[in-house]
């Protein structure tokens, strides 16, 4: 009999999520991780706005969204275990939360993503984002931190 995969569920962050996404931010962010501290306070001012994906064992993936604010709201970070990618986890964390922001009003959503990060681009632009004209945004989050910005339609 076949070995039966867990299943993979995507669900609101939760306080005791705080170690695990600490963990999963610095293995897939190892430059320039947030910080503790940044990753508690946002967790607990955009808690609604915080999934993660959790295969029954550990927290594979979590994307945060900013609520919508005159019609606008920011992804501010996407992530998936190096192990786990290629399996569709970004884009199920992206649409939940893109689906929360459309109910919320948003008209608008924005991130901003490594030019070198192809794969993440492709996705970004499967789901609908545009890059904004002009091109990477250079220092944009720091000297040598470039950064493509891009739109989406909600």
């Amino acid at each position: 009999m076949p070995a039966t995969r867990p299943s993979l569920r995507v669900r609101t962050a939760l306080e005791q999520d705080m170690s695990d996404i600490v963990l999963l931010d610095r293995e897939v962010f190892p430059d320039l991780p947030y910080p503790y501290f940044v990753l508690r306070q946002l967790l607990d001012a955009f808690k609604e706005h915080m999934f993660v994906v959790h295969d029954g064992d550990r927290l594979c993936g979590y994307v945060l969204a900013t609520p919508p604010s005159e019609g606008q709201s920011w992804i501010l970070t996407l992530g998936v275990a190096p192990g786990m990618r290629h399996r569709g986890l970004g884009r199920q964390l992206m649409r939940e939360a893109l689906d929360r922001l459309r109910a919320e009003g948003a008209r608008t959503a924005r991130l901003g993503v490594r030019p070198e990060n192809v794969t993440a681009i492709r996705l970004y632009i499967s789901l609908g984002f545009a890059p904004d004209p002009g091109g990477p945004r250079s220092d944009y989050f720091g000297p040598g931190e470039d950064r493509l910005l891009m739109t989406l339609a909600l």
